[in-house]
């Protein structure tokens, strides 16, 4: 069995089982991460960036580039990029880290280093790699969690694609940079956050408006990172919501 045949194998084993059971079991997110296929490509100033590719059995196919939380590229955003391939989009979830986090006290601190030329220029290239693919369909959009929200976000700007989808991320933009957005916006935000709240969130919505730039937020009875199964703040009913929102927009967007 070649290497492409044995990932495919992998993501139809996890077909049968619904996304949050899948997230809820160690053992089946590492199969699922260690399904997916390794990519590295070249920034113009000659450093080398990674990510990894799920692809679906159909293809071509509308293509999601994910953006992981402040963790970094861990198993979960990995099995999250397999789950997207098994709902029939070509998935690649890039690295801006390099390593990930195990404790709280090193993701901030993994954070706080990133270089946001360096991940300006990654996403963006990332972006160009799917236009590029000869196994997508020439639809792009970029969707993130948390830290990797915002990062969303900010790589539909610099790099304009046809749908974006934001949980929980930092939406504080002006009124410029939203008018570079070629497609909608979907987000995801919890009441009882205390980072991410209408305070920054409604003025952003206003703003979107003002550009003349379709955006839907759903608020959700809930904390900051509710839909990360592995956080002690997971709403499954939520989540659920959120996903399937999710899955329907993308399906909207990227046919």
């Amino acid at each position: 069995m070649n290497e492409l045949s044995r990932r495919r194998l992998v993501l139809a084993g996890a077909a049968t089982l619904p996304l949050a059971g899948i997230l809820a079991d160690p053992r089946r997110v590492a199969e699922a991460a260690n399904g997916l296929e390794q990519l590295s490509t070249t920034l113009p100033n000659g450093r080398t960036v990674r990510a990894v590719l799920a692809t679906p059995t159909q293809l071509p196919a509308g293509a999601v580039l994910l953006v992981h939380e402040w963790w970094g590229l861990n198993d979960q955003i990995k099995a999250m990029a397999a789950e997207l391939a098994r709902e029939g989009f070509v998935a690649l979830a890039v690295d801006l880290y390099g390593e990930v986090a195990t404790t709280t006290e090193q993701a901030q601190a993994l954070m706080a280093a990133v270089d946001p030329l360096v991940a300006s220029d990654t996403l963006v290239a990332w972006v160009e790699w799917l236009y590029r693919d000869r196994r997508v369909n020439g639809r792009v959009a970029t969707l993130g969690w948390c830290f990797g929200g915002g990062w969303a976000l900010h790589a539909a700007i610099m790099s304009p694609v046809q749908a974006t989808v934001i949980y929980y991320g930092r939406v504080e933009r002006s009124l410029e940079d939203l008018e570079r957005l070629r497609g909608p916006v979907l987000g995801h935000f919890a009441e009882r956050d205390p980072w991410i709240n209408h305070a920054t969130v409604d003025p952003f919505v206003a703003a979107m408006k003002e550009a003349k730039k379709p955006v839907q937020v759903h608020w959700y009875d809930a904390d900051h990172a509710f839909a990360n199964p592995t956080g002690d703040h997971y709403d499954s009913e939520d989540a659920n919501q959120a996903w399937r929102r999710t899955l329907d927009f993308l399906r909207a967007n990227l046919g």
